[in-house]
């Protein structure tokens, strides 16, 4: 007893619980207060007792069974005590055993033990907090990762892994040193990598946003920001989400938006984008270019002949064989059904005639495939150049387009460079339609008279009536100028209507003053195609009294292919009226010769671009026999334009031509001056009482 005398002072003034111990029976022998408030007993249930009552881990048990077998080692360590409520107090338990036996063998021991609920429950919320962040860090889609501001991680979710394929054991390990190394030999930018990192940790307070590409072709979006504690910035928070997906789906977006979803070509939104980069080029460098319109004929005949099917597999096939045509800086684009456009980069016309000549080749020589069935297809281009036909997409387009009209009015499978509008953009489409109905109502439109010779006397036999404008403000305006923007716009009736009543009077006050010739006039397709054409001849014919036979109306190849059965009904009812009909530009467009053996059509006009090479031009000399030998097999007079030269003239008569006009005689000249070419006048008989008869004056 006089060793427990002897620690009891010691023992009283601990600040923690503590037992002395017997350790021969493993009871208690001596108790402080604090250790009857921790245990909620009094000294006296205390004393007595085994010490394993109250301490009964798995930890406690041995270390006393070691007591018992004579194994004596003071113990440390955390520990629980059972409480008489049944409950357990976390503790920090001290075990040391007192030298008092003899030879100094141990007889017993001072337990003390610290009360940790305080720091228990600080640490199962530390817990809590940490299990709370980490399942919020597990949750987000995105990968997060936690360092201080050295770089060593502190925190990361199982997504960050997965977004860089970081090894599990570099995981495991939180080996900052390997994951970093990782990552940044995972972006295809490593140097880059590398430098933004070292910035983003010389500015602690620094918040970035940027995107990464990774070598297995991935897109990451690494968001940064301060991680803050109250001394201050503690280090980094980065998240990364992966946007591989998202960054295709964008780009899908935009192709969408500026590409043709069928043929995977630009559209017109993009090449206008180009075309303004193209004409900011030609301001700053005066570099030219063109703009082709591939427009295909009869197409929608191969959707109802194969489907839609086989007809989108032809466009794309289109496609293809233009793009093969062009130069690399060149760039196609689809900008209709089966409509193409081409912007020729650094073009002037040479250059851009012959990228037409090997469209033409590529798409009309070439036959196309539909599930073994082979057909032909071809196609119509119009050109337009900068500046002369305009700047911008829709003023070259829609010259273009107009050359692409008149291309497949002469027959379809060639081209046509457009034709510049008088006072070029400042003249839209619009406004020159407004300015020719003006013109009209204001009488700034009048015909002049071509002289058509006669190759057996080298009389004057007839007229071709040329329309001329002249703009009071503009001056003298080509007809290659307003002609197809009439015709474009329908106005082409309209003047068409104009020039059948002048034409008809002109030729009816000449009828009358004895001087009776044969006067042609030009009817476009769209004037002939009108319900009323026949009856309208008819009635200007019978209001001015010209005979029929003195009116010659000229037609062009196209009405030959375009509802043929009612082009033939419309010229069998001209003929009947006694009306003359002809040919316009013969051989420059698609004739079918069944159709032209059918048709009431007395003459055949051999254009001027066939008669400009002859006599020297062997292929112009070969094309105008054919045409010759063509129209005498078919009972057709010929008549030849552009006549410049006594060899032209000369060859043109030997070969059996009926007449022939150019410059050679005479231009186009106003009625008077036309007048001075024609021989004195004829007195005609008076018509019979009975007679009807309408005197025209001028």
């Amino acid at each position: 007893m006089n060793l427990i005398a002897a620690w009891a002072p010691l023992l009283d003034s601990l600040p923690m619980a503590g037992w002395i111990i017997e350790l021969a029976g493993q009871t208690v022998v001596a108790a402080n207060p604090e250790a009857t408030r921790l245990l909620e007993s009094p000294v006296a249930e205390l004393l007595g007792r085994r010490v394993t009552q109250w301490l009964a881990t798995p930890e406690d048990i041995a270390y006393w069974a070691d007591i018992a077998t004579g194994r004596y080692a003071p113990l440390r360590s955390d520990s629980l005590v059972c409480t008489p409520g049944g409950g357990t107090l976390p503790v920090e338990r001290h075990v040391q055993p007192l030298p008092g036996g003899a030879a100094g063998v141990p007889t017993h021991a001072l337990v003390t033990l610290r009360d940790r609920s305080g720091e228990q429950r600080a640490e199962d919320e530390r817990e809590a907090v940490v299990a709370e962040l980490q399942a919020t860090l597990e949750s987000t889609g995105d990968g997060i990762l936690v360092t201080d501001l050295e770089g060593r991680v502190r925190a990361f979710n199982r997504r960050f892994g997965q977004i860089w394929a970081v090894p599990e054991e570099l995981l495991e390990a939180r080996d900052s040193t390997g994951i970093h190394d990782w990552m940044r030999r995972r972006t295809l930018d490593a140097e880059g990598y590398d430098r933004r990192l070292a910035a983003l940790r010389a500015a602690p307070l620094l918040s970035s946003t940027e995107r990464l590409e990774l070598v297995e072709g991935q897109t990451v979006q690494r968001v940064t920001r301060p991680l803050w504690g109250r001394a201050g910035p503690q280090g980094r928070v980065y998240s990364f989400s992966d946007q591989t997906e998202l960054v295709k789906v964008r780009a899908l977006s935009e192709t969408l938006s500026s590409h043709d979803a069928l043929t995977r070509l630009p559209n017109r939104t993009l090449l206008a984008e180009k075309v303004a980069e193209a004409a900011l080029r030609w301001r700053r460098e005066q570099q030219p270019f063109a703009l082709l319109v591939v427009d295909l004929d009869h197409f929608r005949r191969v959707n109802d002949s194969f489907g839609q099917q086989v007809a989108n597999r032809v466009l794309c096939e289109v496609a293809e064989r233009i793009g093969a045509a062009l130069r690399s800086q060149d760039v196609l684009a689809r900008i209709g059904g089966d409509n193409f456009a081409a912007l020729l980069q650094d073009a002037d016309q040479a250059s851009a005639q012959k990228a037409v000549l090997r469209v033409l080749k590529v798409v009309n020589t070439q036959p196309f495939d539909a599930d073994g069935t082979p057909f032909s297809l071809t196609c119509s281009v119009g050109i337009a150049l900068c500046p002369q036909d305009g700047q911008a997409l829709d003023d070259l387009v829609r010259q273009a387009e107009a050359a692409v009209r008149r291309a497949k009015a002469a027959g379809r499978a060639g081209y046509r460079f457009a034709e510049p509008v008088p006072g070029g953009d400042a003249h839209s489409h619009v406004r020159m339609v407004h300015a020719m109905r003006e013109a009209l109502k204001a009488g700034h439109f009048r015909l002049h008279y071509q002289p058509q010779i006669r190759f057996r006397d080298g009389a004057v036999c007839g007229a071709e009536a040329l329309l001329r404008w002249r703009d009071p403000q503009l001056g003298e305006i080509a007809p290659a100028a307003f002609i197809p923007v009439a015709e474009d716009s329908g106005f082409i009736v309209t003047l068409g209507s104009w020039v059948l009543s002048q034409a008809v009077r002109q030729a009816a006050l000449w009828h009358e003053a004895g001087r009776s010739l044969t006067v042609a006039i030009n009817v476009s397709a769209l004037q002939f195609r009108q319900p009323d054409f026949v009856s309208q001849v008819a009635d200007v014919l019978a209001v001015s009294g010209l005979p029929a036979h003195l009116l010659e109306l000229e037609l062009t190849e196209s009405i030959l292919v375009e509802k043929a059965d009612e082009a033939l009904e419309r010229l069998q009812a001209l003929d009947r009226l006694g009306v003359q009909l002809a040919l316009d530009d013969f051989g420059t467009g698609y004739s079918c010769l069944g159709a032209l053996k059918r048709m009431p059509i007395g003459r055949l006009k051999i254009d001027r671009s066939f008669v400009a090479g002859l006599p020297d031009d062997d292929t112009d000399v070969g094309l105008v026999r054919a045409i010759s030998q063509l129209a005498q097999a078919l009972g057709k007079r010929v008549v030849a334009e552009g006549v410049e030269n006594e060899a032209q003239r000369r060859f043109l008569a030997e070969l059996g031509c009926e007449s022939f006009q150019g410059f050679l005689y005479a231009p186009a000249m106003d009625p008077a001056s036309f007048e001075r070419h024609l021989p004195p006048p004829r007195p005609r008989p008076m018509p019979t009482a009975g007679g009807r008869h309408i005197r025209l004056v001028r």
